[in-house]
């Protein structure tokens, strides 16, 4: 499998590996069938940040945040689960914020029509592709994915996996993070979102009324291979 991302990808700099993983492929296998979608947004966090869960100190329950990286840190937001991957140093790490669906090859129609059934509308419908994976825990009901399962665990290949599909997003939006407190560090730039899939984010960065400068900046795909 060469083409999955080593956990030597993940143990650098948060914020570049924020940006590196926008067009990777997020796979997830449940019953015979890779659920995959597409890394569209995430978010970096330090340490020494104030908005990061690692800087009230370590638990038990963010043991995950203070491991090498590419261990995986899971928690419970708005009554849903999160995922996070640890970067290089302690306690920092990156939020997967949101993504779009991926069919290829390896993940065709019938894991995307499961991705589907795992995460309805709010009437019980099939959620449109567009908004199947916008948010971080719209993300992981539609893959599946629990912390109960995969909280301070380690990768495994043949059931949880990063892949480089060869997509790199065309420019990349730099801008604050979404719900940090007044008073967290609100004003770090440490969120990430390829630019052409903007709409289908969390919440848009390029929306009416954002200018760039002042709420952004953009950045050429180039800067993602530093």
């Amino acid at each position: 499998m060469p083409n999955v991302l080593p956990d030597s990808f993940f143990d650098r700099d948060a914020q570049r590996v924020a940006r590196q993983l926008l067009g990777k492929v997020i796979r997830h296998r449940v019953n015979g069938l890779w659920l995959s979608a597409r890394i569209i947004e995430t978010e970096a966090y330090y340490c020494v940040d104030k908005g990061s869960h690692a800087s009230l100190g370590y638990t038990e329950k963010r043991k995950a945040l203070f491991m090498d990286g590419g261990h995986i840190y899971m928690y419970y937001a708005r009554g849903g689960d999160s995922l996070n991957f640890s970067a290089h140093g302690p306690g920092n790490a990156v939020l997967i914020k949101s993504a779009y669906p991926w069919v290829d090859a390896l993940s065709g129609p019938d894991s995307l029509a499961q991705m589907q059934r795992n995460n309805p509308d709010t009437h019980g419908n099939p959620r449109p592709a567009a908004r199947l994976c916008a948010g971080q825990t719209l993300l992981c009901k539609a893959l599946g994915l629990k912390v109960r399962e995969w909280d301070a665990k380690c990768f495994d290949h043949e059931r949880l996996r990063v892949d480089d599909v060869a997509q790199q997003p065309s420019q990349i939006i730099q801008t604050t993070r979404l719900g940090i407190p007044h008073g967290r560090d609100e004003h770090l730039m440490y969120r990430f979102v390829d630019a052409d899939y903007a709409a289908h984010c969390t919440r848009n960065p390029l929306r009416r009324g954002q200018v760039e400068g002042r709420d952004y900046v953009t950045l050429q795909h180039t800067c993602t291979a530093d």
